[in-house]
């Protein structure tokens, strides 16, 4: 499970470390894809490989299933630890993401976000109202 966030920042390559404490769960295998906010979303091969199964039985006839496979695969790189713990954001990927220099990187459950750190700081300002947060959330029951 990935938790907590952490900012680090891309070397002129385009190489962001990765937290020592999520690498373990990532040697096995990664994938680095547009997210549905403005960020990265990096998952591990088990879990890229359940929603790679579960897109394609769904109904291509649907323009909306279409939509989807296009933004997760056509913006989707496989990705490796290098031996100090990095991976190489492609740069239309560090494009999508607005990310130059820095980055913030965030556990959320099942995979990590990456964001620029003035669209995370946006996302922290929206999560800190906690009248807004008290309606939004009701739903989810828990």
């Amino acid at each position: 499970m990935f938790l907590g966030q952490y900012r680090h920042t891309l070397d002129e390559k385009g190489r962001l470390t990765i937290p020592a404490r999520f690498r373990d769960e990532l040697a096995a295998g990664a994938y680095l894809t547009q997210g549905f906010d403005r960020n990265l979303r990096l998952l591990t091969q088990a879990a890229f490989e359940a929603i790679f199964a579960r897109l394609s039985a769904m109904n291509t006839t649907d323009p909306v299933t279409r939509e989807l496979r296009r933004l997760l695969f056509a913006n989707a790189t496989q990705v490796e630890l290098d031996r100090v713990g990095r991976i190489l954001i492609p740069q239309f990927l560090r494009q999508v993401a607005g990310l130059d220099g820095e980055a913030v990187i965030v556990g959320v459950g099942e995979s990590i976000e990456i964001w620029s750190p003035t669209a995370w700081d946006e996302q922290v300002a929206r999560l800190s109202n906690v009248d807004a947060n008290s309606q939004r959330f009701a739903e989810l029951d828990l």
